[in-house]
């Protein structure tokens, strides 16, 4: 999965589309992030000793990988990540627009 744990992405479809959020959890087998403040939607709760009353709350659901772009940090654009082999063989995320090397 080439979007990681605390980065920013901006939504390219959909309802949310230009949106900017942080990248809460990644879920890899389904191929689906849950996005900060992205992709709201209504669930009926339980009452419980947290939620007393229970009822109706609104809460982010999973949105596909292929509907965001990582914000590079250093250009600020959406951009699509490559991988480049460092010299001391590992693989390190890379922004395809400015060539700046990504966290993680």
């Amino acid at each position: 999965m080439r979007i990681h744990k605390d980065d920013q992405v901006l939504v390219m479809s959909g309802k949310d589309r230009g949106k900017k959020g942080r990248v809460m959890k990644v879920y890899t087998e389904a191929e689906t992030l849950l996005v900060e403040k992205i992709n709201y939607r209504k669930v009926a709760v339980r009452r419980s000793q947290a939620n007393p009353k229970g009822g109706i709350v609104q809460m982010e659901g999973k949105i596909h990988v292929s509907k965001v772009r990582l914000i590079c940090p250093r250009c600020s654009k959406p951009t699509r990540v490559s991988y480049t082999l460092l010299a001391d063989g590992t693989k390190q995320r890379t922004c395809k627009a400015c060539h700046e090397l990504l966290g993680g």
